[in-house]
């Protein structure tokens, strides 16, 4: 008799994006035109001076294991970003390299929450956050949002939502595009903090900003853990590396899973995000292109008949009421 799937395995739902994506590229192999719109992710390389940073490893790098932690050269090159973009200063020992920001969520998950803890999201979200809290047996509690509030997620909700041990908010969102203030940020942060509640602040589209300022958690709060990505600003989806800004207290145990489920991050793309950094230039190109294909639907959409939008201040994404 073969053994079951477990409960675990079976429960989770897809990423319905991947499926579409596969679905996709099988219409692609077989010699059909796609238009994609399916995947949040840039149609652009990764910058040049990445690209020369990979090159460069392969000849002079062994390419091994490294730390779990991260290279050294790139944890000050992330804090240092902090500090250049941010005003705020991060030590590089706070810095932790993970695989992408999907391989950094669930660090953060098992090292903030135990089985059954109830972690607050605002919905509509990221439904990635929902299936991986599932799958580690933590319990996804969805807080009502409209557009009066930008679909984020407000204290007056936080006070429904009955005993949870942990909140995540997005800014820029995911599917929504649009951001908390510095207001806003700072009391999420101060109410998390006064109630014992861990705040992750998903900060991938940071870079990616047309309207308002990007505020970053660690502006706001020691106690919060940051959650970033070189894939959406840095156009390098497919090199999955990403980071961890954490309190001092959760490094080591999130050391310890990350030696145990991932030894380290490819060691190649740790290079290539050290460089990344220096693409500015490049990168702050895309940007532009992505505010005037989003300024294209902004004016479009309303002339076809679907006029109540979101404020579409950042990411990719432009939701609508149909």
């Amino acid at each position: 008799m073969s053994r079951p799937l477990s409960r675990r395995g079976a429960a989770v739902d897809p990423f319905i994006v991947m499926d579409v994506m596969a679905a996709a590229a099988e219409k692609e192999a077989a010699g059909d035109t796609v238009i994609h719109l399916e995947v949040g992710q840039p149609s652009t390389p990764a910058p040049k001076e990445a690209l020369a940073a990979a090159r460069a490893a392969l000849d002079t790098d062994r390419i091994g294991y490294v730390a779990a932690l991260g290279l050294p050269a790139l944890r000050e090159r992330i804090a240092r970003h902090y500090r250049d973009c941010y005003r705020v200063e991060v030590p590089p020992e706070r810095v932790v390299v993970t695989t992408g920001s999907s391989g950094g969520f669930p660090l953060a998950f098992l090292a903030s929450f135990d089985a059954g803890d109830r972690i607050a999201l605002a919905a509509p979200g990221y439904p990635a956050y929902r299936n991986i809290l599932a799958a580690l047996n933590l319990e996804p509690v969805d807080l009502p949002t409209s557009a009066a509030d930008r679909f984020q997620p407000t204290v007056l909700a936080l006070e429904k939502a009955g005993p949870i041990a942990g909140l995540i908010v997005a800014s820029p969102s995911n599917p929504t595009g649009t951001m908390v203030s510095r207001r806003e940020l700072k009391t999420l942060a101060d109410w998390c903090h006064a109630h014992g509640v861990r705040l992750i602040s998903d900060e991938i589209y940071h870079g990616i900003v047309y309207e308002g300022e990007a505020v970053s958690a660690v502006e706001v709060s020691d106690h919060a853990i940051v959650v970033n990505s070189f894939s959406k600003y840095f156009s390098m989806t497919g090199w999955r590396v990403g980071w961890l800004v954490l309190p001092q207290e959760l490094v080591r145990p999130i050391e310890r899973l990350s030696q145990n489920f991932f030894i380290s991050v490819p060691t190649l793309s740790q290079h290539a995000a050290v460089a990344a950094f220096d693409g500015s230039d490049e990168l702050d190109g895309h940007v532009r292109r992505y505010k005037a294909n989003r300024d294209l639907l902004m004016a479009g959409l309303p002339a076809a008949g679907l006029d109540r939008l979101t404020p579409a201040q950042g990411a990719f994404y432009l939701y609508a009421d149909v």
